[in-house]
C-alpha cells in the first residue's frame, strides 16, 4: 500500500501547499492484532476526517497531500530518529526528549489520553520498516511539493493541516472566556513570516471561526524541520476543533459535517489566494 496520496489540481496556480500528516486511516493488520486496544480506542490520536474536510484543495489550485496511515502507526510530525526505549528493542536512552518520554516519538507507544498501544516492545528491525515504508516516502513527497513552489513561484507555503481534541482548548482564553475554533503554530515566528500568518488568520475569521496562535498547539517537527522564511518557504500549522464536524467519542462525522466543510471550503480558497498576488511578477520575467 502506497505511504500517501497526492491529489493535484488540473492547473497548479499558487505556491500554497496542503497536507495532512494524521488523518491516514489505513490500519496494518499488524497493528490492530498487536494492540491492546480496541478499533475505536486506537483512532482517537488520529486527525479523523481532516483530509475530507480539505477535498476542496485541489479546486483551489493546489496540491493536497495526504497520509494513508494512521498516527499510532507511524507519526509523520516526528523526527526519523526519536525512537522511543520505553517501547523499541535496543534503543538506549537518550537526553530527555519530553514528547519521546510521554510516549508520543516517531513510532507511538501510546495515544490519546496516554493509553498504551502494545503489551511489551517491539522490534528495532520493525519500527525502521515503518519509518522506511511510511515516513520516508511521505516526507520526500511533501519536500518535492516544497521545491516545486520555490522553483516555479519564488516562494512555498505549506499548510499543515490537523484537528485537536476539544478538551484541548478548554482552558484557552481564560476561564469563561470564548475558546478559539481554530489554532495556528509557527512557532512563535520562527516557521513563517508574519504577513503570512496574517493572511492565514484572516481567512479563517473572514468564515466566522475564533483564531488563536501557538497556544496550546506551536507546531512539532513539520513546522520546525520545514518552516524556513528567510529562505521563502514559510509553514503553519493548522488545529481545527474536531468538535465543530465530529463526535469525538465515536469518532464519526456529526450532522454538522457538510455544513463545515462547505464553510471550510471558502477558507481554502482564500488560503490557496495567498500564494498568488505577489508571484505574479515571477511569471512575466
Amino acid at each position: 500500500m502506497d505511504a500517501f496520496q497526492l491529489i493535484r489540481p488540473a492547473t497548479r496556480t499558487t505556491s500554497v501547499v496542503f497536507a495532512s500528516p494524521h488523518s491516514g486511516r489505513d490500519y496494518p493488520d499488524s497493528l490492530l492484532a498487536r494492540a491492546i486496544l480496541d478499533a475505536r480506542q486506537i483512532r482517537s490520536s488520529e486527525d479523523a476526517y481532516v483530509d475530507r474536510l480539505f477535498a476542496a484543495v485541489p479546486d483551489s489550485g493546489a496540491p493536497l497531500l495526504l497520509a494513508r496511515h494512521p498516527r499510532a502507526w507511524v507519526d509523520l510530525n516526528r523526527a526519523a530518529d526519536e525512537f522511543d526505549p520505553a517501547l523499541i528493542e535496543g534503543i538506549p536512552s537518550r537526553s530527555h526528549n519530553p514528547r519521546v518520554a510521554s510516549g508520543l516519538g516517531v513510532i507511538p507507544r501510546v495515544v490519546a489520553g496516554g493509553r498504551p498501544i502494545y503489551r511489551g516492545k517491539i522490534a528495532l528491525s520493525e519500527a525502521q520498516r515503518r519509518i522506511a515504508e511510511s515516513w520516508r516516502p511521505y516526507h520526500a513527497a511533501l519536500s518535492g511539493l516544497l521545491s516545486e513552489s520555490l522553483e516555479g513561484f519564488g516562494e512555498a507555503i505549506l499548510i499543515d493541516c490537523h484537528s485537536m481534541p476539544h478538551e484541548a482548548i478548554e482552558l484557552v482564553g481564560g476561564r469563561g472566556g470564548p475558546r478559539p475554533h481554530v489554532v495556528l503554530g509557527d512557532r512563535f515566528g520562527a516557521a513563517a513570516a508574519p504577513e503570512i500568518v496574517a493572511r492565514i488568520e484572516q481567512a479563517f475569521v473572514a468564515a466566522g471561526l475564533r483564531v488563536a496562535r501557538n497556544t496550546p498547539f506551536a507546531g512539532a517537527y513539520i513546522a520546525q524541520s520545514y518552516g524556513r522564511p528567510s529562505r521563502r518557504q514559510h509553514a503553519v500549522q493548522v488545529e481545527i476543533d474536531r468538535s465543530l464536524y465530529m463526535d469525538e467519542a465515536r469518532v464519526v462525522p456529526h450532522s454538522g459535517f457538510e455544513a463545515f466543510r462547505d464553510r471550510l471550503a471558502a477558507v481554502i480558497a482564500d488560503l490557496a489566494e495567498i500564494g498568488r498576488p505577489a508571484l505574479r511578477p515571477l511569471a512575466a520575467e
